[in-house]
């Protein structure tokens, strides 16, 4: 294994990735930092990393539309971890909540009740009470 002191600044790195794409570093990502760093497979992490940003960034949508798209497909997936953290950063990338709504109804059509359900579901945790 590598020394931990040489991984720091390129772990760093892939957090920041993370960080500005979802607003914040999921915990399944950190797990998977700390097996590639005791496994010396930090290069996969940050080739993902790396691939995420520039879909996720770099892509003619835009962030914010990239991550409403993440956000419902997730939904008709039924996909409800990951579904959350694209909620949460599509509205790090300045989506709305009624953004998110336009998706879940989308998702309605597309994939059905369960689909919407989930959607409205993660969308009531993440809007103020109004």
């Amino acid at each position: 294994m590598t020394g931990d002191g040489a991984l720091a600044p390129r772990t760093d790195a892939v957090r920041e990735r993370y960080v500005a794409t979802l607003g914040s570093v999921p915990s399944g990502v950190e797990e998977r930092l700390r097996l590639a760093r005791e496994f010396d497979r930090l290069p996969t992490e940050e080739a993902l990393a790396a691939l995420r940003h520039v879909v996720l960034t770099e892509n003619p949508l835009g962030a914010r539309v990239q991550q409403l798209v993440h956000f419902g497909q997730l939904l008709s997936l039924g996909r409800d971890h990951p579904a959350r953290l694209h909620a949460r950063g599509a509205l790090h990338a300045g989506a709305t909540v009624a953004d998110l709504i336009g998706v879940a109804e989308t998702a309605l059509i597309t994939s059905g009740v369960p689909a919407y359900a989930l959607g409205t579901e993660i969308i009531a945790e993440l809007a103020p009470p109004g």
